[in-house]
């Protein structure tokens, strides 16, 4: 299956990599093969998201646009640092952090914005890893969510 024929077909466009705001790595080997992605939020291409906590400000739906927005940020700095998202051989942990108010508990539904985004592009075996979701009370500049993400890749030759 190819990863970018099915980004096409879920409607799913692969924005620039999102520019680095700190002391961190993108993406980095931890073992080989083994790569550990950098918490990414839902910011576009440079174009903001929605501020705010999820179930005051934004809806669920708002917070699964949100979880979607960041996986793509999180294939673009993969696709950057491999070089081909068909080398993915396998998502190993997706950790989630949600934003949200204190009477929220439905932030695996949140999450599962980008689970389901992987699914749809890496399929079942590949696309779901296993999973954390959690609630805090803020996330930086109040974005709704922050994702984060093992995974694993096929050596080249």
């Amino acid at each position: 299956m190819d990863v970018y024929a099915k980004m096409k077909e879920l409607g799913a466009k692969l924005p620039a990599p999102p520019a680095v705001g700190g002391a961190y790595r993108p993406v980095r080997e931890v073992l080989p093969g083994l790569y550990c992605a950098s918490g990414c939020g839902p910011a576009l291409g440079g174009q903001p998201y929605k501020t705010g906590k999820v179930g005051a400000e934004l809806s669920v739906e708002e917070g699964r646009e949100a979880a979607r927005r960041c996986a793509l940020n999180l294939l673009a700095n993969i696709e950057a640092e491999i070089g081909d998202l068909n080398r993915v051989s396998g998502l190993s942990k997706v950790l989630g952090f949600v934003a949200s108010s204190p009477d929220f508990y439905e932030q695996p539904k949140v999450i599962d914005g980008a689970s389901e985004l992987f699914r749809g592009l890496f399929g079942e075996e590949i696309g779901v890893a296993a999973r954390s979701a959690i609630g805090v009370c803020a996330l930086p500049g109040n974005i709704p969510v922050e994702i984060e993400l093992m995974f694993s890749v096929r050596q080249e030759g």
